[in-house]
């Protein structure tokens, strides 16, 4: 889907002329990327809220105070130029656009699958932080977020592109660090671990409700969407000199991607 003219629902008029730090979110139709557009609203952010999925973001914008929603594919190049052309201003990106497809071994995985998740993944991350670098520069306090995984960090089996994925989220986030310092933009990384929402493990499983469950099953409290955006807003309204570098967060119940404490 490529962009719409944003909308105003749920915008205060003068939000942006107002000075107010703007926070843009990919991803934020649901899970992580909605809770955390709520958060940063309830921190005093004007939240922008992007996804492919317009009714979504307009409905959940509609909610917040200072918000407005902008239908658009990450994957997108010159959409999201033009979205970045149509931003007042920006202080804060979050990169949470991303997903799993599919479980097969590398062995049987599909092309396609691995092609689509590098694209959301690792190409949408350096889409939407190329064509607002300069804004964030601007700002004189900017803060980057990607949004990465455990399994940027180490492998499991199973896991194929999406570790692929997440480990490239990963390098763009570490070489970005290095390649602005001295610049006024922070780069934050935060990894979570096994976090359920109502989309990610469903979606992966290509609508088995049934493999997606089993992802969970017995794990007493894995993370909410809610448990990482506290992390993600915990990170960014920390002082302009505090750079939160690396932040991984799971569930007590998981020691690592491969060893998770279940009760059956």
């Amino acid at each position: 889907m490529t962009a719409d003219a944003p909308t105003a629902e749920g915008r205060t008029p003068d939000a942006a002329a107002s000075g107010t730090r703007t926070a843009v979110i990919t991803g934020a139709s649901s899970g992580i990327g909605a809770a955390t557009a709520r958060q940063l609203a309830a921190a005093g952010f004007r939240v922008v809220l992007t996804a492919r999925r317009k009714d979504r973001i307009e409905e959940l914008a509609a909610e917040l105070p200072h918000a407005e929603a902008y239908a658009l594919d990450v994957t997108d190049r010159a959409a999201v130029d033009a979205f970045a052309a149509s931003l007042e201003r920006c202080d804060v990106l979050v990169n949470n656009a991303g997903g799993a497809f599919g479980a097969e071994p590398v062995a049987t995985g599909d092309p396609a699958d691995w092609r689509a998740m590098y694209e959301v993944n690792v190409l949408g991350v350096l889409h939407m932080t190329q064509a607002l670098l300069p804004a964030l520069t601007a700002s004189g306090d900017g803060t980057v977020v990607v949004l990465s995984s455990t399994a940027g960090h180490a492998t499991y089996e199973g896991g194929g592109g999406y570790v692929v994925a997440k480990h490239g989220a990963h390098v763009i986030a570490e070489t970005l660090r290095l390649e602005l310092c001295g610049e006024p933009v922070r780069v934050i990384e935060v990894a979570p671990g096994m976090v359920k929402t109502e989309e990610f493990a469903t979606t992966r499983f290509r609508g088995d409700t049934a493999k997606a469950a089993k992802v969970y099953e017995g794990v007493a409290e894995p993370l909410s969407a809610d448990d990482v955006a506290d992390t993600i807003t915990w990170a960014i309204t920390r002082p302009a000199h505090v750079n939160i570098d690396l932040l991984v967060v799971r569930p007590r119940a998981q020691a690592s991607n491969s060893k998770v404490h279940r009760t059956m």
